[in-house]
């Protein structure tokens, strides 16, 4: 699925029988690689320095950035003819020659970091390559590069606020006034998915030492349009095209990437947790933010750019999910491992509620655009799918506080927790089936590509009850007093944003 080469990453000549110098060798093998792909891991972590470039001069694969998202193609450097000028005398530093090419063989263009002594500087590197980036010839930055028609913004260029064409609702009254200042002062900046770009671009690089064909992409809220300033980073660390059994491989591969960032000196606290989907809890200390790395996590690829095109294809959405996700939190059902609800969860419940009135908010995408989101769809496909999806235009003009005391009244009275499953795939709530996945399962809601319960975290009475409660205690007091400081204090969660 991903470029890769002969070349990339392979050592010069292979290591002696029972050689076992670096931690790989130290790790069971799983199924996964073959014993010639540990032999290149051995090498790539025994000629890496961790801080700069690698010893060894070998070519490397592009830290090609998610938010590029480009299709295998990039355009080639512009190489101006040799001047006339020149032929005779020391070239400048300014000017270029057509043997530019052949000393850039062995450095990828938007990677090159300077020297190695410039690249054992991490904020010295980031600025080197987000300064290249910015630079880049590649179509995906092109200036001139028309922007996609669809109601979802180009990755790169977002406006700071929101989709160009797409207005933040109007708030005709108190309660909706304070919805949409919560919206405007907490959600994610540019700036603020800038940094974890500067930082998934850096740690692919390293990584690509160890797995020269793998890549690392940003998912979740930091680009499906729900994230606020305040949110965690998830990166998907893909390293080939089929699945990865996560109990076993999944955690192999963390566990060598655990002791390649022991040795940034820009990564902090990495910490392996063996969940079902095993991650890798780490804080880069340059940005500030907290990253969260699985392995071959597709599913989460896909369901973020699904997400993304609902968060954009109506003005309303997103400053009612931001709203929801920060009073679940105030409250305390926001938090899978505590056994609640999961931020993904929470949004799919919202999207799953504004399907389902009796005049929808929005439309159910997979149903109305099955080509754009289909779950076998190539993962480098994944994002060009959804760009061309018109705005949807609702016949349902309720306000934001009109939305959001619908939402907590739906889950409070209405919603039939012991017998339905939330699908937004479907849009509707459809009978729990009896099988082990959603028999006996407090709250069931539809993940919409691979199908599992997205809500399985909840898996205690007591919980489920608070959970509960919460919605209808809110539901109550903001049908009363219409005001959102009496569910959620608006200036202490802008000041935490």
């Amino acid at each position: 699925m991903y470029p890769n080469s002969s070349i990339l990453g392979r050592p010069p000549f292979p290591p002696k029988r029972g050689q076992a110098n670096g931690f790989v060798a130290q790790l069971p093998l799983p199924v996964l690689f073959s014993p010639h792909q540990v032999i290149e891991s051995q090498f790539n972590i025994r000629n890496t320095n961790f801080h700069g470039l690698p010893l060894n001069n070998v070519a490397r694969l592009p830290a090609t950035s998610p938010l590029d998202w480009k299709l295998g193609h990039s355009t080639p450097p512009h190489v101006p003819s040799v001047s006339a000028v020149t032929m005779g005398r020391k070239r400048r530093s300014d000017e270029h020659s057509p043997y530019d090419l052949k000393r850039q063989r062995f450095s990828s263009p938007g990677c090159h970091v300077g020297s190695p002594e410039a690249a054992a500087s991490p904020l010295a590197a980031r600025t080197a390559s987000s300064h290249l980036r910015s630079d880049s010839s590649s179509p995906a930055l092109s200036p001139h590069t028309p922007k996609p028609a669809g109601c979802v913004p180009p990755l790169r260029g977002e406006s700071r606020h929101s989709a160009p064409g797409s207005p933040l609702p109007p708030a005709k009254d108190k309660l909706s006034q304070q919805i949409l200042e919560l919206f405007q002062a907490c959600q994610q900046q540019s700036d603020d998915l800038q940094k974890k770009e500067v930082c998934r671009a850096q740690l692919q690089r390293e990584i690509q030492r160890l797995f020269p064909s793998s890549r690392v992409y940003l998912a979740g809220s930091s680009l499906n349009g729900f994230g606020s300033r305040s949110s965690d980073a998830d990166l998907c660390l893909v390293v080939q095209e089929g699945p990865v059994n996560q109990r076993t491989d999944a955690v192999y591969i963390l566990s060598i990437v655990q002791k390649l960032f022991y040795r940034l000196s820009y990564i902090e606290r990495p910490q392996l947790i063996r969940a079902k989907v095993p991650i890798l809890k780490f804080r880069d200390k340059i940005s500030g933010v907290e990253f969260d790395l699985n392995v071959n996590n597709i599913v989460g690829i896909r369901n973020t750019f699904l997400l993304r095109s609902y968060a954009y294809i109506e003005s309303r959405v997103r400053p009612v999910i931001l709203v929801i996700k920060k009073w679940a939190r105030h409250h305390g059902i926001n938090d899978a491992s505590r056994g609640t609800l999961s931020s993904y969860s929470l949004v799919l419940m919202v999207l799953h509620y504004l399907q389902t009135l009796p005049e929808p908010v929005i439309p159910c995408l997979q149903k109305e655009y099955p080509e754009c989101f289909n779950p076998s769809m190539d993962i480098h496909l994944v994002p060009e799918g959804p760009k061309e999806i018109p705005s949807y235009t609702s016949r349902n003009q309720s306000t934001l506080g009109d939305l959001l005391l619908g939402f907590l009244k739906y889950y409070a009275s209405v919603f039939n927790w012991d017998k339905c499953v939330i699908s937004v795939r479907d849009a509707e709530a459809f009978p729990k089936p009896n099988c082990r996945e959603w028999r006996d399962k407090f709250i069931c809601v539809e993940e919409p590509f691979d199908r599992t319960n997205t809500a399985r975290a909840v898996h205690e009475r007591i919980k489920f009850d608070s959970i509960k409660a919460e919605f209808k205690k809110s539901w109550q007091v903001l049908q009363l007093k219409k005001d959102l400081n009496f569910i959620l204090p608006v200036r202490a969660t802008i000041q935490k944003r």
